[in-house]
């Protein structure tokens, strides 16, 4: 059985702007420039939680060219007015396609994926949405020793828990299971998906979402 591990929480945005006012907003603090994602036509700004736990913002990148196949994260849905939100999740694992093959839905297909020096394997939709109705993760396998979350500025904030509200847990939960993931995070119902993260700040627990 090879475990996952909730890697990082992304927040999905206009630009990458709103989605830094959200975090500074609600954390306290501002994200540090990630870079630039050829592939998908897109670019980030992240913010360390912890060894092997980080946060994204993530946009289109507007002087990028257009990507051939449709954006990861349903970021080509997003329009100018769309305020920024954590939108979805990543799991981690040592062996992506193992992983995937014992996961009770399809999570997509295994693609490699570089920004800058980093390079890693992930799991995209076809039609670059989010499994199971917005609330499944999408698949990671680092290549590299080191995470890179160590690179990251370090201010002392850490993941407690990631809350998942769905209309149909026990689907969701069943692909948690599927997978073995670890880690702290509770699915609840309800009436449409919807992903809370809790921080923990010098200023006691945040909740982080939209």
């Amino acid at each position: 059985m090879i475990p996952c591990f909730i890697d990082h929480i992304t927040i999905t945005a206009p630009t990458l702007e709103a989605g830094a006012e959200l975090v500074s907003r609600v954390l306290g603090v501002k994200p540090q420039k990630g870079g630039e994602h050829p592939r998908m036509g897109t670019h980030n700004l992240l913010l360390r939680l912890g060894d092997s736990v980080y946060l994204e913002i993530i946009a289109s990148d507007p002087a990028a060219k257009s990507p051939k196949d449709p954006r990861w994260f349903a970021l080509d849905e997003i329009k100018t007015d769309t305020p920024a939100k954590v939108k979805t999740w990543v799991a981690r694992t040592e062996n992506i396609h193992s992983t995937l093959k014992s996961c009770s839905e399809p999570l997509g297909e295994i693609k490699p994926m570089s920004r800058g020096e980093t390079h890693w394997l992930i799991t995209i939709p076809k039609n670059g949405s989010i499994p199971v109705a917005g609330g499944a993760p999408a698949l990671i396998q680092w290549q590299g020793e080191s995470h890179p979350a160590t690179q990251l500025n370090d201010y002392g904030l850490s993941l407690s828990k990631l809350q998942i509200f769905h209309p149909d847990p026990e689907r969701l939960s069943n692909v948690l299971s599927s997978i073995h993931l670890e880690g702290a995070i509770e699915v609840l119902t309800g009436d449409k998906t919807k992903i809370v993260a809790h921080i923990n700040t010098s200023h006691g627990v945040r909740e982080l979402y939209a």
